[in-house]
């Protein structure tokens, strides 16, 4: 366990009523682990969420080993800090992660908003942003196989895919997803961008191209729910508790 840094947030306007803990949990929703493209909070990484009638709020965070990697661990507790600080009526916010081997570092760096690179002088290059952009590439890929499958699946051939658009894509929640995460990183995510795109760049991917990018959209997918389920199942082993707003498998 970990000694806790308060991380102070801007105060409140006066008359402002503070947010109620469930409030602050649905905030919470927004934050995802940057490997899985899940929230936080589905994967039951919350473990406490409190509010006081002044508005200082507390989110205790827990993962599901002591040696997960401290750069996702950081994002994830610089992201919920963010997340809770923007709320109005929140006066401060502190944000502890318990239970791992850089808990001080990290709850510290984020309290002191010092950045990853400070927060571990000596052992971190840079901060984490190519990482976070990364992570969204692959859920880019991922999300690109849960949309097309069922296109594939309906008879559209290789070609037709590559000159299909959002637009004409069936509206779906993947399809939603899709194209937040597009947006996120920069790309083309209106009803005219093209459905399968390079990751990086943005470009239209021709037509011969169109069978590997798929493939490899797949994969991603699948490998990123294998370590979802792979980390729900060693946090249920780990604490043996459900944690707020975690979804039932």
């Amino acid at each position: 366990m970990t000694n806790p840094v308060t991380a102070g947030s801007a105060s409140a306007p006066s008359g402002e009523a503070p947010p109620g803990a469930a409030r602050v949990l649905a905030a919470l929703d927004a934050v995802r682990d940057p490997e899985l493209d899940e929230p936080i909070t589905t994967l039951g990484f919350v473990s406490s969420c409190t509010v006081s009638a002044d508005g200082d709020a507390q989110i205790r965070l827990r993962l599901p080993t002591y040696f997960c990697a401290p750069n996702f661990a950081f994002l994830m507790v610089a992201d919920a800090y963010d997340a809770v600080s923007a709320l109005p009526g929140v006066r401060s916010t502190e944000v502890v992660l318990d239970d791992h081997f850089a808990s001080d570092a990290i709850n510290g760096g984020v309290a002191a908003r010092a950045g990853f690179a400070r927060s571990f002088d000596g052992e971190a290059v840079g901060e984490l942003h190519e990482l976070r952009a990364d992570f969204l590439r692959k859920a880019v890929m991922a999300g690109t196989d849960l949309v097309s499958r069922p296109l594939a699946a309906a008879g559209v051939e290789p070609p037709a895919l590559a000159a299909f658009t959002l637009g004409q894509a069936p509206p779906s929640a993947e399809l939603d997803r899709l194209r937040q995460r597009r947006a996120e990183l920069g790309l083309p995510a209106g009803d005219d961008a093209p459905l399968l795109i390079d990751p990086v760049t943005g470009t239209p991917l021709p037509a011969d191209a169109v069978p590997l990018h798929l493939r490899r959209a797949r994969t991603t997918r699948v490998n990123i729910e294998a370590n979802a389920g792979i980390c729900r199942g060693m946090l249920r082993h780990r604490y043996g508790t459900s944690g707020l707003g975690e979804e039932e498998q």
